[in-house]
């Protein structure tokens, strides 16, 4: 895990891989809790019986926006910014998902500072590259790039 303690240290590690996630199952259980906060109730991610009979994918998958949505929490694993007042999601240039996530498949994301620029009052907008990776699969899951901003 990478810790950035300034705006200095921030700038100063672009193009780095500033940290890798610690390796996280994909549950049907999570699948099913995704559809039910969504709505998105498709057999595909819900129905482990009828996704191995007639899906592509030989089993139930996990919602694309699931997989997205995992991005928060994996990144705080794999890096940290301390002496800040405070953090905000930006958006994102590009998101992609490439890969289908079976249930069962355990996903990690590794996250290079692709930019890191400085903003009136002291802040940084970070974008980084995020790529979250399927342990044993060829391609990755994601990949998007994602903007924060954080202010000191």
């Amino acid at each position: 895990m990478r810790t950035f303690t300034s705006a200095d240290d921030i700038v100063s590690a672009l193009g780095e891989t500033i940290g890798t996630s610690d390796w996280l199952e994909i549950t049907q259980e999570r699948v099913n809790q995704f559809a039910d906060a969504t709505g998105d109730h498709q057999w595909i991610h819900v129905d482990p019986e009828r996704a191995a009979k007639e899906s592509p994918f030989g089993g139930p998958v996990a919602h694309g926006y699931l997989t997205l949505s995992l991005l928060p929490a994996l990144s705080w694993q794999t890096y940290t910014v301390e002496n800040s007042t405070m953090g905000v999601n930006y958006g994102s240039n590009k998101v992609r998902f490439v890969n289908p996530v079976l249930v069962g498949s355990r996903v990690r994301l590794t996250a290079v500072l692709a930019a890191a620029d400085r903003l009136v009052g002291g802040a940084v907008q970070m974008t980084v590259d995020s790529t979250i990776e399927i342990e044993g699969a060829t391609k990755p899951a994601l990949v998007a790039q994602v903007i924060s901003r954080v202010y000191f």
